[in-house]
C-alpha cells in the first residue's frame, strides 16, 4: 500500500517561514479536507446504513483507535448523550491504552493486536453491535486485531482510514478511506487526516441520530439540560413550538425536563 499520510510535505524549511506563511500554508491544506471527505460520501453512507439498522434493533456502535484517532472516537462517543439525549453505553469510544491515554500517550499501546478485543470484551459486545476502527495510516496493529476479532465473532465491522489499501481497510465489512494526502508537518496525521476522521465522525453519529428520531425539525430536541447555555436555548426552543411567553416555557421545561417532553405536554393539555 502507499502512505501518502507519511509523504514528504509539499512544504520544505518550515522553520524559516513566518508565523503568517506558516499559517496560510496550513489553512490552503486544511482547504482540501472537506473535497477529500465528499468523495467518500458513498462509503460513509454504508456505514452510517449498517449502523442505523444495528442501533435500531438494540446494538451499540464500538470505536476503536490508538492516538489522535482513539482520541477523535472518545470525543465523538462523549459528545452524543448531551447532544442527542442518548444513553451514555450508545455510542462507546475505545482508545488503546485505556482512558489514560486520552491526556498522556502510552508508549507501543497501538501494537498490541489483541487488546482491542480484550477491551471490547470487557462491554459484553454481541453480534447486534458495530465496531469502527479508526486509524489514520490504516497499518495501527491494536485497530486491524481488533477488526479481525470481531469479524470472527459475526460482528459488523468499519473504519475510518486516510490512506487506501490499508490493513485496516480489508479487515472492514464497511471502510471509509479519506485520502487527505501528505500533512504540512509530514506525518503529523493530527493535522488534516485527524481533520478528515473527525469530519467523517461528526457526519456518521449525526445522521444515525436523526434516523433513529432523536433530532425534529433541525433541534436538538432530546439533549440534556447540563448548563445554563442549554437550558436557554431549550426555552427559546420550547417558546418557538408553543408560542409561550419565556417564563412559562422555561417552566414547563424544568418540570418536563427535555424540549420534546416539554412540547409534547403543551399538544396534549391545549
Amino acid at each position: 500500500m502507499q502512505t501518502t499520510t507519511e509523504k514528504d510535505s509539499n512544504y520544505n524549511h518550515l522553520e524559516k517561514m513566518s508565523a503568517a506563511e506558516i499559517l496560510e500554508h496550513i489553512n490552503q491544506e486544511d482547504q482540501t479536507v472537506a473535497i477529500s471527505v465528499s468523495k467518500a460520501i458513498p462509503q460513509i453512507e454504508k456505514l452510517t446504513t449498517v449502523v442505523t439498522d444495528r442501533m435500531r434493533n438494540g446494538g451499540r456502535l464500538f470505536y476503536i483507535g490508538a492516538g489522535t484517532s482513539g482520541r477523535l472516537g472518545v470525543v465523538d462517543a462523549s459528545e452524543c448523550p448531551p447532544t442527542f439525549g442518548v444513553p451514555f453505553d450508545w455510542v462507546v469510544g475505545i482508545i488503546a491504552g485505556g482512558d489514560g491515554a486520552i491526556r498522556k500517550a502510552v508508549e507501543f499501546a497501538e501494537d498490541d493486536n489483541e487488546q482491542a478485543w480484550k477491551d471490547l470484551q470487557a462491554f459484553n459486545i454481541t453480534d447486534k453491535d458495530v465496531v469502527v476502527g479508526i486509524a489514520a495510516s490504516g497499518t495501527t496493529p491494536y485497530v486491524i486485531g481488533g477488526l479481525k476479532a470481531a469479524n470472527q465473532n459475526k460482528i459488523a465491522t468499519g473504519c475510518v482510514v486516510c490512506n487506501s489499501g490499508s490493513p485496516v481497510a480489508a479487515e472492514a465489512n464497511y471502510p471509509v478511506e479519506v485520502v487527505t494526502g501528505p500533512e504540512f508537518l509530514t506525518g503529523s496525521t493530527r493535522m488534516k487526516a485527524g481533520t478528515a476522521q473527525k469530519l467523517v465522525l461528526n457526519m456518521l453519529t449525526t445522521t444515525v441520530m436523526i434516523q433513529l428520531g432523536r433530532v425534529k425539525g433541525n433541534k436538538m430536541v432530546d439533549m440534556q439540560l447540563s448548563n445554563n447555555k442549554l437550558v436557554h436555548r431549550g426555552t427559546n426552543m420550547v417558546m418557538a413550538e408553543t408560542g409561550l411567553d419565556e417564563a412559562t416555557a422555561a417552566q414547563l421545561l424544568k418540570e418536563q425536563g427535555s424540549v420534546r417532553k416539554a412540547v409534547d405536554h403543551y399538544n396534549q393539555t391545549h
